[in-house]
C-alpha cells in the first residue's frame, strides 16, 4: 500500500489535543485496510519523526437520517501514534 494512500486526514477533537499535550500522541483516520507497520512507516516517511506505539481501533457503521430517508455512515479505521518523547507534529501551523 502506498504511504499516501495510508493517512487520509488527522482527527482534531477536544480528546485528540489532550492526548497530544500530555501523551504525545496524534490520532489519524487511516484506511481500513492498512496495518500498524504500514501506518508506521506512513508517518515516519511523511513526517519525518520517529513512532514509538500505533494503536488502532475500528469505528462502527452509524445510522444517518435525512427526513425520511435513513441511510448509514461507512465504517473507518482510526489510529493513535505515540512519538518519541521531544517531537511533535504539527498540523495547523501559524494559526
Amino acid at each position: 500500500m502506498n504511504i499516501h494512500e495510508v493517512i487520509q486526514r488527522p482527527l482534531v477533537t477536544e480528546k485528540s489535543n489532550i492526548g497530544r499535550e500530555e501523551q504525545n500522541l496524534v490520532t489519524l483516520a487511516v484506511d481500513p485496510r492498512a496495518n500498524k507497520h504500514d501506518v508506521k512507516r506512513a508517518v515516519e516517511a511523511l513526517f519525518d519523526v520517529s513512532v514509538v506505539e500505533v494503536r488502532t481501533m475500528r469505528m462502527p457503521r452509524k445510522s444517518r437520517r435525512v427526513g425520511k430517508f435513513v441511510g448509514r455512515k461507512p465504517e473507518w479505521k482510526k489510529a493513535l501514534v505515540r512519538l518519541a518523547e521531544g517531537q511533535m507534529i504539527e498540523f495547523y501551523e501559524g494559526i
